[in-house]
């Protein structure tokens, strides 16, 4: 793995299922999200939310001991201000909603479940670039700052290699229902290992209806597959859209 870099310095790191027991449900996600801190000096906030290293877990729920403990170890110089864990919502955010708006009113716990990104590592995103870039690019050579090397977020997380890692932990897992959050995971994952006659979550409801699960064989083995929104459109995190919101609503409310 290359050795890409957070603002500050962090090493980005590679996230995977750590209990590697067999579980019920097998959790595909896009990929893996960052420890994000509020960056205050004298009194001012430069910036409110900057991933600075890699969650200590996949799905993180942004437990905020632990975000000051990872944020405390990052070397700021004094002249810079310090750093705090950012806002309750901007850690963690979509660790909550799986726990509780999927795997809760399907009846599983975390424990439960196995857990997995098609890219198991943190990306920047277009808000981050710009938070580095106004925010952090500008004091970069008068502290002899690190540049920020991890990767922008691009539209591919998947490959064959990729997809067959996955499907190794799926077997590993022994799960029986696999669900799929959002769109990316059906086109990069499951599209490419199954035949499954839909490429995204809206062809699959205008086949199955939001929320039902179907029987997919992927290497000879069938499995219950269960796609639905991503957790920030069931979540409302942000940008999103309100129709898979809605959607997921009602189905919670029947489960």
């Amino acid at each position: 793995m290359e050795d890409y870099r957070f603002p500050f310095g962090e090493r980005l790191h590679r996230l995977a299922q750590e209990d590697r027991r067999p579980k019920k449900v097998f959790v595909l996600g896009v990929y893996a999200s960052a420890v994000h801190a509020r960056w205050m000096k004298d009194g001012t906030v430069i910036c409110p939310a900057l991933a600075v290293a890699s969650e200590p877990r996949i799905f993180w729920d942004g437990n905020v001991n632990e975000a000051r403990e990872i944020i405390g170890r990052i070397k700021i110089p004094a002249e810079l201000g310090t750093l705090s864990p950012a806002g309750k919502n901007l850690n963690g955010p979509s660790a909550k909603v799986l726990d509780e708006q999927i795997l809760t009113p399907l009846g599983f716990s975390r424990e439960d479940a196995w857990l997995c990104d098609l890219l198991p590592e943190s990306r920047i995103n277009s808000g981050q670039k710009k938070a580095i870039e106004r925010c952090y690019n500008k004091y970069i050579d008068q502290y002899d700052l690190k540049p920020v090397t991890v990767p922008e977020r691009k539209s591919k997380f998947c490959d064959a290699r990729r997809a067959a890692e996955i499907l190794e932990e799926l077997k590993e897992s022994d799960a029986k229902l696999l669900v799929l959050l959002g769109d990316i995971p059906i086109k990069q994952f499951l599209k490419r290992v199954a035949d499954i006659p839909y490429s995204s979550l809206q062809e699959y409801v205008d086949l199955y209806g939001y929320g039902n699960p179907t029987d997919v064989t992927i290497q000879g083995r069938t499995i219950k597959v269960l796609p639905l929104a991503h957790p920030r459109q069931i979540g409302a995190l942000g940008t999103h859209s309100e129709k898979w919101y809605q959607m997921h609503q009602k189905w919670e409310k029947k489960r």
